[in-house]
């Protein structure tokens, strides 16, 4: 907002500050993304793995409970 009003408002350099800010944008929005996407997959990996390790431990509780005849 502050950059369109910058080239509106005929500030010297308005215009070049516009496109540099758009090149900014271009150039840090794939690495943004790329690092968005690669937190929610470890995040994900993690719940996963904290999920499994749940369901291990209740199995082995039910296997004793079957040894043991309850």
């Amino acid at each position: 907002m502050l950059v369109a009003l910058l080239a509106q408002f005929g500030v010297p350099g308005g215009p070049e500050l516009v496109i540099v800010a758009l090149v900014l944008l271009l150039l840090v929005a794939p690495v943004a993304l790329g690092a968005v996407a690669v937190f929610l997959l470890l995040r994900r990996r993690s719940a996963l793995e904290e999920r499994i390790a749940e369901l291990e431990s209740e199995m082995d509780r039910l296997r004793e409970r079957v040894e043991n005849g309850r």
